[in-house]
């Protein structure tokens, strides 16, 4: 029976290769001795968590320098689906070459898009998103161990949701990133309020700092008036003269575009810009692999015209020379 059989086509796609790749082939998953500790001169941390959400476990290694609280080495063994895995797979890794103090540092959020092969789309599907906090939550564990303190001192971050200590940052993130409307679409998404459900609205068993409900209407005012003050911007770049608006581009593009274009080994210059019955053409030349590129006259173009009309004007057309 092929995977697809076993869980379905569309749930697989939503995994990414780099989810796909850890699953089947993780690269620190195992465990460290004392003996192995010592020899790299370092001190072995041991730290064990479970997650409440669905059962899995995890056990942490840390080989920790006592001198500098570098961590030497890392790895893990976990009973958990094939998410827990490669979460923790890659966790262990952002741990490696860390100070205590900086791996404390990391987030679910950060082993998330750690495993994206596309920055802008989520490596697992919303209903597996609570494995990776499963993978935040131990390194918390294995440093208070590490430090000899409660780990309660050491959290940095408001939990909204304790059942499945999910987070206020991560709860606006998600909201935000996938324009989520509703409180079961949160829950869908992060697993908060799946549980003892004292954190969606008031009037639950437990009173508590925040809830769902509040955190929602709050992010999707902020959304709203985000909109409205684009909408603003795009209506003054018709306004602008030619050197403005050519400072306009370069700022979109260098923040939003050559990022991802640098990544492949390409590169574009903005070599002209003309008005023309009320259009702006932007002539740009490609430099790098973007020159050679095959998609450089399709998908890339049609990349880099839909970031600037998005951020400045749908009255623009970019123009390869």
């Amino acid at each position: 029976m092929s995977k697809t059989d076993l869980i379905g086509g569309a749930l697989w796609e939503q995994y990414s290769a780099k989810v796909n790749e850890r699953m089947s082939n993780p690269q620190y998953m195992g465990e460290i001795t004392e003996e192995e500790a010592k020899r790299m001169g370092g001190k072995l941390v041991i730290a064990d968590w479970g997650a409440e959400v669905c059962g899995d476990a995890i056990r942490l290694f840390w080989v920790v320098d006592p001198k500098t609280n570098k961590i030497l080495s890392a790895k893990y063994k976990t009973f958990g689906c094939g998410t827990a895995i490669a979460s923790s797979d890659v966790m262990a890794e952002m741990c490696i070459g860390c100070t205590v103090d900086e791996a404390l540092k990391i987030t679910n959020l950060d082993v998330e898009k750690a495993l994206r092969d596309d920055e802008n789309k989520t490596a697992i599907p919303p209903q597996k998103m609570h494995c990776s906090v499963m993978a935040y939550d131990v390194i918390k564990k294995a440093a208070s161990i590490y430090k000899g303190v409660n780990m309660a001192s050491l959290e940095e971050e408001d939990i909204v949701c304790e059942c499945a200590r999910v987070s206020l940052r991560t709860i606006k993130e998600v909201i935000r990133l996938n324009d989520l409307k509703t409180v079961e679409e949160i829950t869908n998404y992060t697993k908060a309020g799946a549980f003892c459900k004292s954190c969606i609205r008031p009037g639950g068993h437990e009173p508590r700092r925040y809830y769902l409900v509040d955190i929602l209407n709050e992010v999707r005012q902020e959304m709203e008036n985000e909109k409205i003050a684009k909408i603003v911007d795009q209506k003054s770049f018709p306004l602008m003269n030619l050197i403005q608006k050519h400072k306009a581009v370069e700022q979109v593009l260098n923040e939003q575009v050559r990022p991802t274009l640098l990544k492949e080994g390409g590169n574009l210059e903005v070599v002209d810009m003309k008005e023309q019955n009320g259009i702006t053409h932007i002539y740009i030349h490609y430099l790098g692999v973007c020159a050679g590129c095959p998609s450089s006259k399709t998908g890339t173009l049609t990349y880099i015209e839909n970031f600037l009309k998005n951020e400045l004007s749908e009255n623009i057309q970019v123009i390869i020379v």
